[in-house]
């Protein structure tokens, strides 16, 4: 079995700083096996910001990995946006901003899904299915292959952000190369489900989590998941910030996965 810790949109520069411990706390009393952050580390990607989202990474009593957001790149540097976005994640975050954890029951890719030339909407492309597919690997059947993007593939009806360029056609690509779960962030909510990638086809547990530690909630509670992966089964629980400045369980939702896609429990 794997403890799969999943957080996002921490927006360091504009984050609640009474949460910092009680999140730190809650990764310790969890104690997964990795920690999975799927973008948006800070709110404008100063240096101040990346510095102190990295201090925070540090603290974690876990392994992590991480991809950009779209707040991970500069705003307001229309140069630096330009000619190299990614330069302040590079230097504070990962050098690498596609990620690759494999161990004997779970593989887990990252792409980076931020496009430099919008200011919030991703991108993924045929060169990223790609890369991501042959890093996903075949073979064991009861392996769980995950994919990390900051952007989801999919969006709940009323949803005003638009759905990131190519999302169609990427995740039925990618479902076809063996994912079987998404993390994603970027919208600040909370949502578990499969989602069918094709009309009849397979489906993809898309998974995401809100923000971990900004004001801008949206609506919802600062929140993170806890994973658990045991075979071709998953449970999905979620911890939000309660009145006492602790992070608690919420809600839980199980899964099986089958030969088409998902059975909820």
């Amino acid at each position: 079995m794997r403890r799969l810790l999943h957080m996002s949109d921490l927006h360091f520069g504009r984050v609640a700083p009474e949460l910092q411990q009680p999140l730190l706390d809650a990764v310790e009393r969890l104690s997964p096996d990795l920690v999975a952050v799927s973008g948006d580390l800070t709110q404008r990607a100063r240096s101040s910001e990346f510095r102190a989202a990295r201090a925070f990474l540090d603290r974690l009593p876990a392994p992590w990995l991480a991809v950009p957001g779209n707040h991970d790149v500069p705003l307001y540097n229309l140069a630096g946006r330009l000619i190299a976005p990614f330069r302040g994640y590079r230097r504070w975050i990962s050098r690498q901003l596609e990620p690759l954890h494999r161990d004997p029951e779970m593989t887990l890719v990252g792409v980076n899904t931020v496009d430099p030339h919008a200011h919030q909407r991703g991108k993924i492309g045929r060169r990223a299915i790609r890369r991501a597919a042959a890093r996903l690997g075949q073979g064991d059947t009861d392996m769980m292959r995950v994919l990390m993007v900051h952007h989801p593939f999919s969006h709940l009806p009323g949803e005003p952000k638009a759905l990131m360029k190519g999302a169609q056609a990427g995740i039925e690509a990618l479902s076809d190369a063996g994912v079987n779960m998404v993390l994603s962030g970027h919208l600040h909510v909370w949502r578990a489900d499969p989602v069918a990638t094709r009309l009849g086809g397979a489906q993809t547990l898309q998974i995401q989590a809100g923000t971990g530690l900004s004001t801008r909630r949206r609506g919802e509670e600062n929140d993170f998941n806890l994973i658990e992966i045991d075979g071709r089964s998953v449970q999905v629980d979620r911890y939000a910030a309660t009145s006492d400045l602790s992070f608690g369980r919420v809600a839980s939702v199980g899964f099986h996965r089958t030969a088409t896609g998902w059975d909820r429990l």
